[in-house]
């Protein structure tokens, strides 16, 4: 376990390998209402092997031939994607349950969904598994790449550090980046046209935070509390 606080009382970097936990994305929900704020982000359509009864075609088509005709559709599914990233470990262990429940909800509405793990800010890469973080990044250009531009990308971290960590080379408190993470998340908005945050801290904290600030507006003020009324709009400015 890494180090929690400065030795000596000196404000220096942390470079000991800090272990974090995955999230549990089977977590039974403390309220369905998470599950409910998501499914407004919903685009329907049909698609694959002809599985599911049409009704009305059947019921047609069957009153025009005389006899029993049935038709059938593809199934009716879910077409918006979602790439989620979720700030890990630190200040965040405060929220785990609600981030994993918002995690297991996601898993269940959303077909086309993944996920990546960072730690305070995006920098130039970012991992799949905690257990192995330090032996199988992935370099966040390839994951900027992978996906296409149609993909709803969310946020999840409560944006709390030094902001010397999100605005200068170097400001990592685990590793030296050699580019700033707002660079990072300039490029994720540039390239995405949806892009939400949502901040489990308290919306009406957030003004004694100066971080929080910078990443309102790298985000270009869409950060939302981690709230049913905060994941409502959310979901709302998604399907803009």
């Amino acid at each position: 376990i890494g180090q929690d606080k400065s030795r000596h009382g000196k404000a220096i970097k942390v470079w000991d390998k800090r272990e974090y936990k995955n999230l549990d994305d089977s977590v039974e929900l403390g309220t369905r209402n998470i599950k409910v704020a998501l499914r407004r982000l919903r685009k329907w359509a049909r698609q694959g092997a002809e599985t599911e009864l049409d009704m009305p075609g059947t019921i047609k088509d069957t009153a025009n031939k005389g006899y029993l005709d049935l038709k059938l559709v593809p199934e009716r599914h879910n077409t918006v994607k979602v790439l989620l990233f979720f700030d890990i470990g630190g200040s965040m262990d405060a929220h785990i349950k609600l981030c994993e429940e918002l995690f297991s909800a996601a898993k269940t509405e959303f077909k086309h969904m993944d996920f990546y793990y960072f730690h305070n800010c995006l920098y130039e890469s970012v991992w799949k598994d905690n257990r192995r973080r330090h032996n199988e990044k992935i370099d966040t250009w390839d994951v900027l790449n992978k996906y296409p531009r149609d993909y709803k990308i969310i946020f999840v971290g409560d944006a709390t550090m030094s902001p010397y960590e999100v605005t200068y080379p170097g400001g990592s408190v685990e590793h030296w980046n050699e580019e700033p993470g707002a660079v990072w998340i300039d490029r994720v908005t540039n390239m995405f046209e949806h892009v939400a945050w949502l901040n489990p801290v308290a919306e009406k904290h957030w003004e004694y935070t100066p971080s929080i600030g910078l990443f309102q507006q790298l985000t270009n003020n869409r950060m939302f509390p981690l709230t049913l009324g905060g994941l409502d709009n959310a979901m709302k400015e998604l399907n803009r």
